[in-house]
């Protein structure tokens, strides 16, 4: 039997001992600053190693997507002979364009279950002076206000088809710098649109290919428009309907 004694030693390096050296100090010293870590610090550090979760831009509430002051959040697009676009007294000017002026917003917008507020008038020329393009679903669409020579109002396009040609055509008269209030609600069951009090669109849309024009392309996915007309916008205001809300929204248009 051989005695312990006898059995050989093993060599160890001095850099072997170095290194296990160093990491003990390491271990015993992050042992000791997690201990003396107060809450909030221990906080912090949870927050550093999880992500927060992305904040929801648009809730329940209205949500003003216009300072009255500035263009902030927003684009001018270039379509081409475009007339200029200020801020003056309050108002977003769309000055008249051969054809379009317009201004898209640049940030993130809801798709569905929402609702979106404006109001528009006219101050030169005699065609649309507010037509707004807005998303539904994954497809963009346009509620025009004012079109083909001043008074066509509906949606573009429904089955392909222009406002002026499809089952969401109406006919309105507007009056120059006159102010209208539109309305425009989205929802998993319809596209409904007003201008002031009156119900204009009440759309059933699921068996229908909803579209825009290719003259509106810039304006997606939120977008206000004119064209060869000056219009003047405010008050643009965003907000998404609760669930209670398109439950009470009727699967069927109004009769």
């Amino acid at each position: 039997m051989t005695r312990v004694s006898d059995r050989p030693v093993p060599k160890v390096s001095a850099g072997s001992l170095l290194a296990a050296s160093a990491w003990i100090v390491v271990a015993v010293c992050s042992a000791q600053c997690l201990a003396a870590q107060g809450p909030g610090e221990k906080a912090q550090t949870a927050a550093h190693e999880k992500p927060k979760p992305k904040k929801e831009q648009f809730g329940y509430q209205w949500k003003s997507l216009f300072d009255g002051k500035t263009l902030k959040g927003w684009k001018v697009p270039k379509f081409g002979g475009d007339g200029e676009v200020k801020v003056e007294s309050g108002e977003i000017v769309l000055g008249m364009g051969d054809p379009m002026t317009g201004i898209t917003w640049a940030g993130d917008f809801p798709r569905m279950n929402y609702e979106v507020t404006l109001e528009g008038k006219r101050t030169k020329g005699i065609d649309f002076f507010c037509s707004t393009t807005f998303p539904v679903g994954k497809d963009p669409c346009s509620f025009i206000v004012g079109g083909w020579a001043g008074t066509v109002v509906g949606l573009s396009c429904v089955d392909w088809y222009d406002a002026s040609d499809n089952a969401t055509s109406r006919f309105m008269a507007f009056k120059d710098n006159q102010w209208y209030k539109i309305r425009i609600r989205v929802s998993d069951k319809k596209i409904e649109c007003w201008i002031d009090d009156e119900k204009m669109v009440d759309l059933v849309y699921k068996n229908h290919k909803i579209s825009i024009r290719d003259e509106m392309e810039l304006c997606r996915p939120f977008g206000i428009a004119t064209w060869c007309t000056e219009g003047r916008i405010r008050n643009i205001r965003v907000r998404r309907l609760r669930p209670e809300e398109v439950a009470e929204i009727p699967e069927r248009p109004e009769q």
